[in-house]
């Protein structure tokens, strides 16, 4: 059974950085991995995705430059480092696999996605 658990979240000030982390169980290969996030009243938002290589990777516009998705393949692990934060930030951040034999395939909609985690608070405020 696929199991996805975040962490890394908290409160950070405007400007500052975060390091979130999706430790995933029940699979070794074959999954493209995705960060979503949700805000008080509003849809679930794409934030970013990696292919099941990790050669791809795909960002929305208002994350470009200032978050980077990654993996380590061998600790079954994807990450978020999220930098110059801004109070629009805040949400709750939550890791997403769906299994593909596509290994350079990148999936930005959350209905393409199998698997979820729990979700991880993010608050960006001074």
């Amino acid at each position: 059974q696929v199991q996805l658990v975040e962490s890394g979240g908290g409160l950070v000030q405007p400007g500052g950085s975060l390091r979130l982390s999706c430790a995933a169980s029940g699979f070794t290969s074959g999954m493209a991995m995705g960060w979503f996030r949700q805000a008080p009243g509003k849809g679930r938002e794409f934030v970013t995705a990696i292919s099941a290589s990790g050669a791809n990777t795909d960002y929305a516009e208002s994350v470009k430059g200032r978050f980077t998705i990654s993996r380590d393949i061998a600790k079954n692990t994807a990450y978020l480092q999220m930098n110059s934060l801004k109070p629009e930030d805040t949400a709750v951040y939550y890791c997403a696999a769906v299994r593909t034999v596509i290994g350079g395939r990148t999936y930005t909609g959350h209905d393409q996605y199998s698997y979820w985690g729990q979700g991880t608070q993010v608050t960006v405020s001074s």
